[in-house]
């Protein structure tokens, strides 16, 4: 009994009966009115009312009834919907509307067309329907092509019905679960073809009742389960004698395909029953085991698809036998051992890959494989030199040998290979034999030459200008890793087809030449890593559809070009590690499709602006290691996907935004060695995915945070921040909770605040005292800034200096600084910055350069910078604060920052140092602060007790 919709075979004929040319017409003019859109005017001008339907274009009616028999508009582009009146052409037979945009529903009257033996529905538009369940109606149906329609559901069970039916092709829906086993008692079917659908389920076994089955696609599935030998026809009872002949009928099976699913199991041996088949596909799937000797007997086998497997051991010898083989596909495996040389005797052969596996040995040197079109093995441990036959496979379009063991020279020969599109050397030990790399020289003649990649090569040359004579088709040059020198050949421009270009991790030098600006169709641009000079150029900004440019580890200098905010399609922007200077280019932060910003290890200042927050989709931004000062923005929460923060050895200051704890995909935070203050925000508690956080060497205070991810941090992220305080696991400071002590606020006030104000007076007026004395001693202005010319001091001699200062007697020393900083044979005014800093140490130590604890090993600063990184009050004098002080952390936040001034004013070479004007104002701001501070507490515990008065 059929499934689904019905017609009574009587209620049919005597609809045929009732029928005539006029209801065809009628028919047609329907659909003909429901067709809105129509490019080629193909219905407009060949069906008209005024003409027989049997003579319109596309219409084929019976010799007999003069009645419509076949329907075909296809490939028309037209657009509209299938009207309920189709169903009116009751001698119809062949109905094909394929590759138009025909969308809505299937009306049920199309059930009515009972003579169809054709059907052809594929590439239109009938968006989320389910295939109708009155298919199964069409019993005379010998083919059914319901391609890509996006049809979604199952697999009607109702489909079963269809007796005659030769082709079922379901291709590139949307349809799940699993195969109906109604459709394997169709005996009549050849080809079942179900590719790139979501179909589930364990493989179904084929029976015996589908003996003229030809093909079987269910390709790009999830089907799971093993392939069992029962999948082939209960084949392990083959020697039983009822079973002889319908086995038999099984090997009509020519093409098989159940690649991208997820079976498992082996590949069973009695799959050599299929004596007829051509194509095998297995590929990415999970089969393990090896691959069987018995392979050898399919000798009609012309395709071998088992890549992206599991498969094990050696290469079967037996795959020589097969001599019309003509693609072998076996990557992605884990298969052992030599390549049976037979393989490259087959001479039918076009495509061996045999990629990413552990085979090894070394290449025959003369083979026969004159067909050979693409040659994959990369990613194996094969060794020897290039292997020679390869330069005789004239039709050879692809050959990939990366990532194996080969020695010697790349041979001039390979330019021989005239049909040559995809050229993969690199990771192997190939040299040049010329220092003029006359490899490229040879490949001038493969005009055809897409990809070439020769990374990982030792070539030990000089980048030609020949670079220039490449096809014009060229795509994409790898040749990152290759100990390649000289100049970037202006020829380069020549390539103008160009997409890619990887010369990193090379010793280039010279200019950036402005002929790569003419590279109009450059997507992806990576110099890093070499020591190429002078600025960015200007004509990079005709790059218009550049995606990548990476610059960084070189020596390039200047500002950044302010253009580059106009590449607009830019993704990945890199100028780390270079001698960048002035501001960042506001221009930058209109790249708002950016995802990787990396300006590190530059020489940048200036502030980063608000506008940062227009790159929403960056996921990494890494500004470390520049001069950059000011806020951090405090909008900068709104980059939600971003990932990666580093903007460490900076000069920002200020306090950390609240807003970062909205970057709920922050996994990489880096504010470390800045001058931030305050609280680290509570805020922060939210970054569920936070894995780093580094905090260290700022001016924060107050109590860390302990909530979400705060637990997994060690004190490793906090230290140098002397007012933090947290619990005793931290080995910080715990947080004292102890009452008001005015005292040591008076104390701390005359010891710090008063002598703080003196010596910013002090300094004020040496400072105008000295340069207004060096003006009015010297007519011209010194040529440096910073030291005064040789000439103009007579250089003391190291006798003098020791009777100068009676052996350096500390009575005649302000620190050991007042020799140190004129070690180098120059009196410069850093020098002065040097003993001041020196001065502020002993000031707040009580200790001085000469005290018997400090020798050749340990410095007064020394000590003093050890003890920054992890307790300030291990060197800060007991009488000036205590750890049950009320305001301990505002004082110790206090030390902490004049004690780091010291450190900037001391550091190893003047050209470092912090100038005297710098210290003046980080001196003044100090001790605002700090008075702001105390004011602050004064009036909030001024509340506190007000409120705790007793109301009349």
């Amino acid at each position: 009994m059929s499934i689904g919709k019905a017609v009574h075979p009587a209620l049919y004929i005597n609809f045929a009966k009732r029928t005539n040319i006029f209801t065809d017409q009628q028919a047609l003019l329907a659909l003909k009115a429901h067709i809105t859109h129509d490019p080629t005017n193909f219905l407009a001008s060949n069906w008209s009312a005024s003409t027989s339907i049997c003579e319109w274009s596309g219409i084929t009616c019976g010799a007999r009834h003069r009645r419509v028999t076949a329907l075909d508009i296809s490939y028309l582009n037209l657009t509209g919907t299938i009207p309920p009146q189709l169903g009116n052409l009751p001698f119809l037979s062949f109905l094909s509307i394929r590759n138009n945009s025909f969308h809505g529903t299937l009306p049920d009257e199309l059930a009515q067309l009972r003579r169809l033996e054709y059907l052809d529905f594929s590439f239109n538009n009938f968006i989320n329907l389910e295939i109708p369940s009155w298919f199964g109606s069409l019993t005379k149906l010998r083919i059914l092509s319901l391609n890509e329609i996006t049809f979604s559901g199952t697999i009607p069970q109702s489909l079963g019905n269809l007796s005659s039916l030769q082709e079922l092709i379901l291709d590139y829906n949307e349809l799940s679960g699993s195969i109906p086993t109604s459709i394997f008692n169709i005996s009549s079917l050849q080809t079942l073809s179900i590719h790139a659908n979501r179909l589930s389920g364990s493989f179904p076994s084929i029976t015996f009742t589908m003996p003229s089955l030809i093909s079987i696609d269910l390709s790009d599935n999830g089907l799971s389960g093993g392939l069992s030998p029962t999948i082939f026809g209960y084949l392990p009872n083959l020697e039983a004698e009822p079973y002889r002949k319908e086995i038999g009928n099984l090997t009509q099976l020519k093409s098989l395909f159940l690649g991208r699913n997820s079976l498992q199991g082996v590949i069973p041996k009695n799959i050599l029953n299929l004596t007829r088949l051509q194509r095998f596909t297995i590929y990415q799937n999970k089969i393990q085991g090896a691959i069987p000797k018995e392979i050898g007997n399919l000798t009609q086998l012309k395709g071998i698809y088992f890549g992206y497997n599991q498969l094990q051991g050696e290469l079967p010898h037996e795959i020589g036998d097969l001599h019309n083989l003509e693609e072998l596909g076996l990557s992605w495996n884990n298969l052992v051992g030599p390549i049976p040389t037979t393989i490259f005797n087959i001479s039918t052969i076009k495509i061996i890959g045999i990629a990413g596996n552990k085979l090894s040995g070394i290449l025959p040197s003369t083979t026969k494989v004159p067909n050979l079109e693409r040659l994959t093995m990369g990613s194996n441990d094969f060794s020897g030199t290039f292997p020679s036959f390869i330069s005789n496979a004239s039709k050879l379009s692809m050959l990939d040998i990366s990532s194996n063991s080969f020695t010697g020279f790349i041979p001039s020969t390979i330019g021989n290979l005239r049909n040559l599109e995809w050229l993969v050397l690199s990771d192997n030990y190939l040299t040049s034999p010329t220092p003029n790399l006359s490899i490229l020289s040879s490949l001038a003649n493969c005009k055809n030459l897409k990809h070439l990649e020769l990374a990982g090569n030792p070539l030990n040359s000089l980048l030609p200008s020949s670079i220039g004579n490449l096809s014009i088709s060229l795509e994409n040059v790898y040749m990152n890793d290759c100990n390649v020198s000289g100049n970037i050949p202006k020829e380069i421009e020549n390539l103008n087809h160009l997409i890619k270009i990887q010369l990193q991790s090379n010793k280039l030098t010279g200019p950036i030449p402005a002929t790569l600006g003419g590279l109009q169709k450059l997507q992806g641009l990576n110099l890093r890593d070499n020591k190429l000079e002078g600025s960015i150029p200007d004509h990079l900004c005709h790059l218009i559809e550049l995606v990548e440019l990476q610059l960084d580890g070189n020596n390039i200098y200047g500002s950044i070009p302010a253009c580059l905010g106009n590449l607009t399609t830019l993704r990945k922007l890199s100028l780390a590690s270079n001698r960048l200077t002035s501001v960042i280019p506001s221009t930058l932060w209109q790249l708002k499709d950016i995802l990787y910003f990396n300006l590190s290890s530059n020489f940048l200042n200036g502030s980063v602006p608000f506008e940062i927050q227009s790159l929403k989709v960056v996921v990494a931004i890494d500004l470390s290691r520049n001069h950059l000062s000011g806020n951090i923005p405090t909008d900068i929460g709104s980059l939600k996907n971003l990932q990666n923060l580093s903007l460490r050895y900076n000069r920002f200051e200020g306090l950390i935004p609240e807003s970062i704890g909205d970057m709920t995909s922050l996994n990489f935070l880096d504010l470390s060695n800045n001058n931030l203050f305050g609280v680290i925000p509570k805020s922060l508690e939210k970054l569920s995915y936070l894995l780093y956080l580094n905090l260290c060497f700022n001016q924060l205070s107050g109590e860390i945070p302990t909530g979400g991810t705060f637990r997994n941090f060690s004190v490793e992220s906090f230290k140098g921040n002397l007012a933090l305080c947290r619990s005793p696991q931290l080995q910080l400071p715990q947080c004292q909770t102890s009452t008001h002590r005015k005292s040591r606020t008076k104390k701390f006030l005359l010891l710090i605040v008063l002598p703080l104000s003196i010596v910013v007076t002090m300094v004020v007026l040496v400072l105008t005292f000295v340069l207004t004395k060096g003006r009015k001693k010297s007519r011209k202005p010194p040529t440096n800034a910073e030291v005064y010319p040789q000439h103009t001091r007579r250089r003391i001699s190291y006798q003098e200096l020791v009777r100068a200062t009676d052996g350096f007697s500390e009575n005649n020393l302000l620190g050991r600084g007042s020799y140190e900083y004129g070690r180098e044979g120059k009196v410069s005014r850093k020098g002065d910055v040097y003993s001041f800093g020196i001065m502020l140490m002993e000031t707040f130590t009580r200790k001085k350069p000469t005290d018997e604890i400090f020798s050749e090993e340990m410095s007064l600063r020394s000590w003093v910078g050890e003890s920054l990184c992890s307790a300030v009050m291990k060197v800060v004098d007991s009488n000036l604060v205590s750890m049950d002080d009320e305001n301990f952390s505002r004082k110790v936040e206090c030390l902490s920052s004049i004690l780091s001034l010291a450190m900037e004013c001391t550091r190893e070479s003047p050209g470092e140092r912090i100038n005297i004007r710098e210290v003046v104002s980080k001196l003044l701001k100090i001790r605002v602060n700090y008075l702001a501070n105390m004011a602050a507490t004064r009036e909030r515990n001024k509340n506190v007790l007000a409120r705790q008065q007793p109301i009349d």
